[in-house]
């Protein structure tokens, strides 16, 4: 599968029934990503790849079909409402999906909603179970106690995020739109078009920062961050990383929450 969130997901369903790799290693970013000449020999090998729209998919599908055209391939955001990426200019598309020929680019980062998790994991059972029937017993027991635990998780995050006062929050990569969606929050991305912001456009970002009293702009390890700590100078504010590909699903949506809930004035960072 392409990202570590999916790994977490299909081993909580598919347990000790399923052997699951992942393409995207830690420290790298879905957007520049190229397989290693290993793990495209292991697809040939394989009876699933769970895909979700990754950057570095576009590019290599094709190669991945061929090293194995028998294996099946998932698309866990169908039937998902998908956004767009934010400004996206299509003479610049790094790699991200289009909706249609010449449609906008769409955001593929629909696992940090823990609602659209839960829709995703109904996928990957339905899909384990069609592949080896006489594991539909195990997947339907585990993906019942993921789904609890996912409901149970957005219940919290929503009890948590909706005393938030201030519902924006400057992000240097656009990779938590899905997340802010289902809180009723909004990112405001510094890296747009998968480009540095110019002079402009950091200027711009730090009046309204200044205007939304923003003290916090969120990073992921992946990605330059000079452009996010020079509008934090700039705000007198700091830069809090979070990974939205980290494999701790749970444990990363609540240390957000954390981090959300601590710049908003209330509450306690976790560590």
């Amino acid at each position: 599968m392409s990202v570590l969130p999916l790994a977490t997901f299909a081993e909580r369903i598919g347990g000790e029934r399923v052997e699951v790799h992942t393409m995207v290693q830690p420290g790298h970013s879905p957007a520049t990503y190229e397989p290693t000449p290993r793990q495209i020999t292991a697809l040939a090998g394989a009876d699933l790849y769970l895909r979700v729209g990754a950057p570095f998919e576009d590019a290599w599908m094709k190669r991945i079909h061929a090293t194995n055209a028998d294996m099946r391939v998932v698309d866990l955001r169908a039937g998902l409402q998908l956004r767009p990426q934010p400004d996206h200019d299509h003479a610049h598309d790094h790699g991200h999906e289009h909706h249609g020929r010449g449609g906008p680019a769409l955001d593929a980062h629909v696992w940090t909603s823990p609602r659209l998790a839960r829709r995703m994991a109904v996928t990957i059972r339905d899909t384990f179970t069609e592949l080896d029937p006489t594991g539909a017993d195990t997947y339907a027991a585990n993906q019942a106690e993921f789904d609890a635990a996912l409901a149970a998780l957005d219940a919290e995050l929503q009890r948590r995020l909706s005393r938030l006062g201030n519902r924006s929050f400057l992000v240097y990569h656009p990779a938590w739109g899905y997340f802010a969606d289902a809180y009723g929050l909004t990112q405001v991305p510094i890296e747009r078009e998968g480009k540095e912001p110019g002079a402009r456009r950091l200027a711009a970002l730090i009046d309204q920062a200044r205007a939304e009293d923003a003290r916090l702009i969120l990073v992921q390890p992946q990605f330059d961050q000079r452009a996010a700590g020079q509008v934090a100078r700039a705000i007198g504010g700091r830069v809090a990383t979070v990974d939205p590909l980290s494999p701790d699903y749970a444990v990363t949506l609540r240390r957000l929450a954390d981090i959300l809930v601590t710049a908003d004035g209330g509450g306690q960072q976790a560590p």
